[in-house]
């Protein structure tokens, strides 16, 4: 990767907005991408970067959502680490106004992977136990808080008691440090049960001792590898919890249903205005800083998001 000075985006077309951005959010995801080892790659060279937040400085002929001035959260596939860019007006949203633009371009993808997996895949019902694994990461995060306003019960692992205070604090019931494992912990707090829905970002191990905590027709969602490798589902688990493993993809869910994931991402605004929700920041860099950003992210420093700024 290199910090280069290129012309300036062009004047928004019909349909389009330009936006000075102010902030943009780093993903797993795009540390995976830049290696070349995410299902989409970009053709080279390319600009990464898939959320970002910023003001509105013009727009194109027929659009009317946005002015000049707005604070606007954006879309991009990929191309937000950068100052400026024009996009198509579809690709942006009014930032809430709890938000600053930093918490605004971590807000998205994290929720609306959240909700997303614990609604339409996870089916997660008010009561029901909740099991979040990584859950000081991004969407671990996100996770925690949206199953506790969905009612759930939320039990919450990771590797770091420091981070874990972080989960406790935005709403976990439960934080389990899972460096000596966590099925026996799970059990004690459910009286034997398990969980009724385990969202898995990690895989390897930490999916095999998931298959361990599963209550009677629970779902463990499949949301990423992070632990560095896909696990092999013991189906024999399954059958006899009469449970389901279900993967989860948010970038193809919104290229196959969009109206429902329109539907979700206006409801998590409607929560984010109104304060029920908000993406906790641990980590800031300056865009020339992205290395170091993406360093953090390799490096599991962040709690929540990490934010490139201006």
């Amino acid at each position: 990767m290199v910090l280069r000075d290129l012309p300036e985006p062009p004047d928004p077309g019909p349909g389009e907005i330009k936006v000075a951005l102010a902030a943009r959010g780093v993903q797993y995801v795009d540390v995976l991408m830049i290696a070349g080892q995410y299902q989409t790659k970009p053709d080279l060279p390319f600009i990464p970067g898939s959320e970002g937040a910023g003001n509105v400085v013009a727009v194109g002929e027929g659009v009317t959502a946005f002015s000049a001035g707005d604070r606007v959260m954006t879309r991009h596939s990929p191309g937000a680490y950068a100052e400026t860019a024009t996009i198509p007006a579809s690709m942006a949203l009014p930032a809430p106004k709890t938000m600053s633009l930093e918490q605004a371009a971590g807000f998205r993808s994290a929720y609306t992977t959240a909700y997303h997996a614990l609604v339409q895949r996870g089916r997660l019902q008010e009561g029901e136990v909740l099991l979040v694994h990584g859950a000081s990461g991004g969407i671990g995060l996100a996770a925690v808080q949206v199953g506790k306003i969905l009612g759930a019960t939320v039990i919450a692992t990771g590797g770091s008691d420091e981070k874990l205070a972080v989960v406790k604090e935005n709403g976990a019931d439960h934080v389990i440090n899972s460096r000596g494992g966590f099925r026996d912990r799970v059990k004690d707090l459910t009286d034997g049960r398990g969980a009724d829905v385990i969202y898995d970002p990690i895989g390897a191990e930490v999916f095999d001792e998931s298959m361990r905590c599963l209550n009677w027709g629970a779902r463990i969602l499949i949301l990423g590898f992070v632990g560095g490798k896909p696990a092999l589902a013991k189906t024999n688990h399954l059958l006899i919890k009469g449970a389901s493993a279900i993967g989860v993809r948010v970038g193809g869910f919104n290229d196959f249903e969009p109206d429902t994931a329109a539907a979700n991402l206006k409801v998590l605004v409607e929560w984010a205005d109104t304060g029920k929700i908000t993406p906790h920041v641990s980590h800031t860099f300056p865009l020339d800083r992205y290395a170091d950003a993406m360093q953090a992210i390799i490096d599991r420093q962040v709690v929540g998001k990490c934010i490139l700024t201006n």
